[in-house]
């Protein structure tokens, strides 16, 4: 198996859905792909800053399912990024209500030695600039790097964006910010685009639609499982990510064959993510829920049908 490093935010959260409302809660983009990615049981580690005012037991919890936080620094006399936000009904939108950066302003990750020869590298949604301070910091080059972004970056650091994704392998980004990043509404011009910027794998999340995985001319497409109730979409993503990433570390295999299979395993992972507010489903998972869900998505998948 190979060791993933999974760099991004270790934050707060309080997050308002038609289901509820909390105060601040675990959250941060590296925590929940650590958290999906820990369920391979394959060696994870995590490179994010927080402040004094964070719990040791939520450090302590990642530690306890196996997940190096190293990497992790703790600025005493800081405060830890929070973020909070407002679902709305349809939970595809949200409006942000506080955004405070706190120690994340001028977070400069620091790789620990111990994951400087990591095979698999996801870079969560920060500054492309911090993105490319990680990939410096590592041993020769890694087997695969994933990359996360937004559109905030794409207003704001368009050009470091286009000099990271010259270093990546794979990006992963919603179907809004692939149009944006390309220029094309199409989503299938839209990927093609993007590859000639660098990436060579383009995975497009459609969130309760699915997601779509592009290569050169191959293309393949997942269904998100329909869900009764979505508690809290806000980790979705991630969540998505590390179970991508997870599955393509325990593997080995980073075919396009084999991609398939990690984009199943991490659109079965975001939906036990939405079940509960925050990490807390992601928390009580085991494996063999996982298993049992894959049942679920195969029925949903599968068909035969005689073509002449």
């Amino acid at each position: 198996m190979s060791k993933l490093l999974a760099v991004g935010t270790v934050a707060f959260d309080a997050i308002e859905t038609p289901f509820g409302k909390t105060d601040k809660i675990l959250g941060g983009s590296g925590t929940f792909v650590g958290l999906a990615s820990s369920l391979f049981d394959i060696p994870v580690g995590i490179v994010s800053v927080v402040g004094g005012d964070f719990p040791k037991a939520h450090l302590d919890m990642m530690n306890s399912k196996g997940i190096n936080t190293e990497g992790v620094e703790v600025i005493e006399e800081g405060k830890t990024f929070f973020w909070s936000g407002v679902y709305h009904n349809d939970m595809n939108s949200r409006d942000t209500l506080v955004t405070e950066l706190n120690v994340l302003e001028n977070f400069e990750p620091v790789v620990p030695e111990s994951f400087k020869d990591a095979s698999i590298v996801m870079l969560g949604n920060l500054h492309p600039a911090t993105q490319m301070s990680v990939l410096d910091q590592l041993n020769g080059t890694p087997k695969l790097v994933v990359l996360d972004t937004m559109n905030f970056w794409m207003d704001s650091a368009l050009e470091d964006l286009h000099k990271v994704l010259k270093r990546v392998d794979v990006i992963t980004i919603n179907d809004e910010e692939a149009r944006q990043l390309s220029g094309e509404y199409s989503l299938l011009n839209a990927a093609k685009k993007i590859h000639e910027m660098g990436p060579k794998y383009v995975v497009i999340k459609k969130g309760e639609h699915g997601a779509l995985l592009f290569n050169d001319h191959n293309m393949f497409f997942a269904p998100a499982l329909p869900l009764a109730s979505v508690f809290d979409p806000t980790g979705a993503g991630d969540t998505f990510a590390g179970g991508f990433c997870g599955y393509l570390a325990k593997t080995e295999d980073i075919s396009f064959a084999n991609m398939k299979n990690a984009i199943i395993y991490g659109s079965n992972l975001a939906s036990f993510c939405v079940e509960k507010f925050g990490t807390e489903r992601m928390e009580s998972l085991n494996f063999q829920e996982v298993e049992n869900r894959l049942q679920a998505f195969r029925d949903l998948t599968q068909f035969d049908i005689k073509l002449s």
